[in-house]
Order: structure tokens, then sequence, then C-alpha cells
């Protein structure tokens, strides 16, 4: 699928079917993070692909953005994690920004990336952190996106984007 295209046919979904992902794809999206640009090559970040029906579910109640939000529970949810220690070589800066850059990034690219596979997804910031590491199972480790995928259930309409001039200026 040209880059275009997978641009221009992402939209975020909150209703899925109840299909699971196939594990080759999973693997395909993972392989495929890691070539994400990041802060000095540090890759500050961790991915954790959760599956299970049990803490999806329960991630789905910590989650005003999914609780409230969506139809139908997806059935996947990827999980993005800065690392500040990671990226502590960059002393305070990488520490407070730089992991949470490549963490979000790599989220971004997530999401092109499953587009082109076919597959739906939702970026979704509203979650209690400390209730998404206890499920996960971690602690030194910063929640910051979780994404949401699967195979919509729903055509998303196109949203109007601002014009280029109210979010961008060329400095000549």
């Amino acid at each position: 699928m040209l880059f275009e295209k997978v641009l221009k046919q992402r939209r975020s979904v909150r209703d899925y079917l109840n299909k699971s992902i196939e594990k080759s794809k999973i693997r395909k999206i993972l392989k495929l993070i890691n070539m994400a640009p990041s802060a000095g090559n540090l890759q500050a970040f961790k991915v954790f692909v959760v599956l299970n029906n049990n803490k999806i579910q329960q991630m789905c109640r910590g989650s005003s953005g999914i609780n409230r939000n969506f139809k139908n529970y997806p059935p996947c949810i990827f999980v993005f994690c800065a690392d500040p220690n990671k990226s502590s070589y960059y002393k305070e800066r990488g520490k407070k920004l730089y992991c949470i850059q490549d963490a979000t990034i790599a989220c971004s690219y997530t999401q092109l990336i499953a587009t082109s596979l076919g597959l739906s997804s939702c970026w979704v910031g509203s979650f209690d952190e400390a209730a998404i590491q206890k499920i996960v199972g971690i602690k030194k480790l910063f929640p910051v996106a979780l994404l949401t995928l699967g195979y919509s259930n729903e055509k998303p309409l196109y949203r109007a984007r601002k014009r280029i001039e109210l979010i961008s200026r060329l400095l000549e």
C-alpha cells in the first residue's frame, strides 16, 4: 500500500469485530516498530502486546477513553511505555522527554503499519497509569499510550482537518 494511501485511510476506530488478529501480523508489526527512529537510537521504550481477554477488559474498565467511547472491546491492545533509564544518557531532558518521544513515535508507526495490514486502531491517552502498570506487570516504566487494534466493525467518516496555514508556518 502506498504511504500516502495509508495516511489517508487511517481512522480512529472504536467498534471492532469479534475476530482475533493473526499472530503473523502482530509479529510483523513488532518487527517494523523496531525501525522507528529514536533519540540516539537508544529505543527508550517498551511495547507490551495484550491479547488476553480478561486483561483487555480490565484495561478498558481502567481507561475512561475506552470504557466510555468504545462499542466493543478490541481484540488487542498495544501498551507503549517510556523507559527513562534508557534515555538517561541525555540527562534530565532524555529522562523527561526523549523516552516519551520514542514511545509515541513507535505508537505512530504502529498505527500506520496496522493500517497497511488491513487493521484498524485507536490511540488512547485517557487511562489510569497505575491500573495499566498493575495489569501489565510493570513498575519502572511509564505508560504513555494505549493503541487498540483489530478489524473494524464500522466505516468511520473522514473528519475535516485544519487548513495547513493554521498548523504550520513557512519561514523563508
